[in-house]
């Protein structure tokens, strides 16, 4: 695949890119390890002051790097806005709360004195994605380099200027040469760079044949890994819930990112009782939308990042409708305008056991399902291969009690919509993926445990 900026919303290329051939890989690889050599050495206090610089230079330099965001992969500029200044966002949290994390355990033991201290591992390789071409980043690095790690970063290959973005960031923020480096490389190459010796682990965030094919690679050299892959979220409402909120965040959390994220909300699992009511408030609010130049304000829905994404979400509508679903809503391309547009589309009447409802659908596609009761929802919420995470309605105690217990996702919200926050562990269970990233889980996945026992 070549590396380019290829504008979603035109088709035009904007920008194109050599990949790295072997030898300057060598290099880079060879300065990583001499940077962490020395910045292993480093104090808390020092990388936070560089951290902190980070977000200073992210939040005075937002509508910059939201445009590259905007024309690389088709995000609404508005979001892209939100999106960098999510990353300032967890730049200073890290830069406030790693040394917090990261402090020696006191343990007490047999020992005269035994306790557990946090370790940087050395290099570790990045696999991120194109559909928050900053954030899925930012929340690698600011963790990583707080804990005294250094950062190679394989970035999707259609958003090479966000990757080199984000390397003069950090550089400009004073980190030291070699600390964080982006590669401009294919998935190719990602295997050879596991192998080598000095890259200590591995993350990837992406889809669900990517991330088996790193975890092999790794499991091969006996490599440490966090995987986040896809999602199929559902997304309940009950009878007890507020149906009116309900259906304006669900079409909030299904149009999230021109529906290309893996925790946006994806099947809708509606109570009979009040499903009727729930179907005609998601349909009008989704027919309201407007769909256009992602660098508008005013625009809700852009393009889909690539051709080939749009193709396959158009085959997957395809074959929904004929297993029996029925598209209430959008379900073809958009024709009569340049790029890789879809509208906001509705599916109801699938059956749950249908092949393509084990499917992650990744773009504007909301599957509608109708269930008896709290039990079918439950059940139908964890027929699926995916565990990212669950958004459940109702504002009855005793449901919200068993919805929390009993979903199989690595998140449960209760009257909201799924969402990362520094603050709280992020990560899924089954298919999609194991580890944690962001709060103190999340800086703990790539370091030395390491015990300590004096006497």
């Amino acid at each position: 695949m070549a590396i380019a900026t290829i504008n979603p919303a035109t088709g035009e290329t904007l920008k194109t890119f050599e990949p790295l051939n072997d030898t300057e890989i060598a290099t880079k690889l060879d300065l990583a390890d001499q940077a962490f050599a020395q910045y292993r050495k480093t104090s808390f206090a020092q990388r936070a002051q560089w951290l902190h610089k980070a977000a200073q230079i992210l939040e005075e330099e937002k509508a910059d790097f939201a445009k590259i965001m905007t024309l690389e992969m088709g995000k609404p500029y508005k979001a892209a806005i939100s999106e960098v200044e999510k990353c300032a966002a967890v730049c200073h949290y890290y830069a406030e709360h790693a040394a917090e994390f990261l402090a020696d355990v006191e343990v007490k033991t047999d020992a005269s004195h035994s306790f557990v201290r946090y370790q940087p591992l050395g290099i570790i390789l990045a696999v991120m994605p194109w559909n928050f071409p900053f954030w899925q980043v930012f929340r690698f690095a600011a963790p990583a380099l707080m804990a005294g790690n250094v950062g190679l970063l394989k970035h999707a290959s259609n958003v090479p200027q966000s990757a080199l973005a984000i390397e003069a960031i950090i550089s400009r923020a004073g980190f030291p040469e070699g600390v964080f480096q982006t590669l401009l490389i294919g998935a190719a190459k990602v295997a050879d760079l596991i192998a080598d010796d000095r890259v200590k682990a591995a993350t990837l965030t992406g889809s669900e044949p990517a991330g088996a094919s790193l975890a092999a690679a790794a499991g091969k050299h006996i490599k440490k890994t966090v995987l986040e892959l896809g999602g199929s979220d559902p997304f309940i409402v009950l009878a007890s819930a507020d149906i009116e909120v309900a259906a304006a965040t669900a079409t909030a959390a299904r149009m999230l990112n021109n529906g290309q994220s893996c925790i946006a909300a994806k099947r809708f699992i509606v109570e009979e009782a009040i499903a009727d009511k729930f179907e005609k408030l998601l349909l009008d609010k989704f027919n309201a939308l407007k769909i256009g130049d992602p660098m508008q304000l005013d625009t809700d829905l852009g393009p889909l990042a690539t051709p080939d994404i749009l193709q396959d979400l158009d085959q997957q509508v395809q074959v929904a409708q004929k297993s029996g679903g029925k598209v209430l809503t959008g379900g073809y391309p958009i024709s009569d305008r340049i790029g890789n547009y879809y509208p906001a589309t509705i599916i109801t009447d699938i059956p749950p056991d249908a092949p393509i409802a084990q499917e992650e659908f990744f773009g504007p596609v909301a599957l509608l399902f109708r269930v008896p009761n709290i039990d079918a929802a439950i059940k139908l919420a964890n027929a699926i291969p995916f565990g990212l995470g669950a958004s459940a309605w109702t504002n009855n105690d005793q449901e919200r009690t068993r919805l929390i217990a009993e979903i199989e996702a690595g998140a449960v919200f209760i009257n909201g919509l799924v969402k990362s926050d520094p603050r709280l562990p992020f990560g899924g269970i089954k298919r999609s993926g194991y580890g944690r990233e962001l709060s103190i889980q999340g800086i703990q996945e790539f370091v030395n445990v390491k015990t300590v026992w004096v006497k």
